[in-house]
């Protein structure tokens, strides 16, 4: 019996763990758009009445489907614990929180029904293609995102000196700075914070050069993973 729910439960070429696994994403895709509609105003009490009937209905599911999991893995302290094993608790863990728990509390954990949504990962074959790209290149991304912080500061530095005489008010300190830094660096600039002195303004257009060259080296990494990744499934 083991054997056959675990063929199911998990992710198989077999026609009911294929059926399973459709059923599960469309009841996600179902519980997230629900969760959107109970956020607009005045909503009927008929309406309300049948979107609690639908959360009621897929938490029943994801708790079946989580004890399930549990009682089918090999070793189910590592599932409990693991990326996924997270994922399902914390699909289900908002709803049985919101017993007994005041409502103004409650509107703080609705938020966590989002993470069903994360469930749909398990489902998708190239999402596991990106997955097994990140942990091959998570040195060089780590490298990256270590060197981007250190960009981030220096240039919170450099903006400061140049232009905390002419702007105090925008930026009082190098921690006031971080932001210029961060919008700048990722290029995204809002306009809200710029320089207006010669050198902050030079200062900024090299900022900004290094900034494209930011945005595109994550994207390079990645890509070269996800193709050695989807090489090496090719070949086995």
């Amino acid at each position: 019996m083991k054997k056959h729910i675990k063929s199911i439960v998990e992710i198989n070429d077999n026609k009911l763990s294929r059926y399973f696994a459709f059923f599960i994403q469309a009841l996600i895709l179902l519980s997230v758009i629900t969760f959107s509609i109970e956020t607009i105003p005045n909503l009927k009490p008929q309406t309300r009445t049948i979107l609690q009937s639908i959360e009621w209905f897929s938490v029943i599911v994801f708790t079946l489907e989580y004890l399930l999991r549990i009682y089918v893995a090999d070793s189910k302290p590592k599932f409990v614990f693991s990326f996924f094993g997270i994922i399902d608790l914390l699909a289900i863990l908002p709803f049985y929180l919101s017993f007994g728990v005041d409502l103004r509390s409650l509107r703080a954990l609705r938020f966590l029904r989002l993470f069903r949504i994360l469930k749909l990962v398990r489902y998708n074959r190239a999402m596991n293609h990106f997955t097994r790209a990140i942990k091959s290149a998570k040195e060089e991304i780590f490298l990256f995102i270590f060197i981007t912080l250190i960009l981030i500061y220096f240039s919170a530095v450099g903006i400061y000196y140049f232009e905390n005489e002419a702007q105090p008010e925008h930026f009082t300190s190098i921690f006031d700075s971080l932001w210029w830094a961060i919008i700048t660096l990722t290029t995204v600039g809002y306009g809200d914070v710029y320089p207006i002195t010669v050198g902050g303004k030079v200062f900024t257009f090299f900022i900004l050069m290094i900034g494209l060259g930011i945005v595109a080296i994550p994207t390079g990494i990645i890509s070269s993973a996800l193709t050695k990744s989807i090489d090496s499934k090719e070949e086995k």
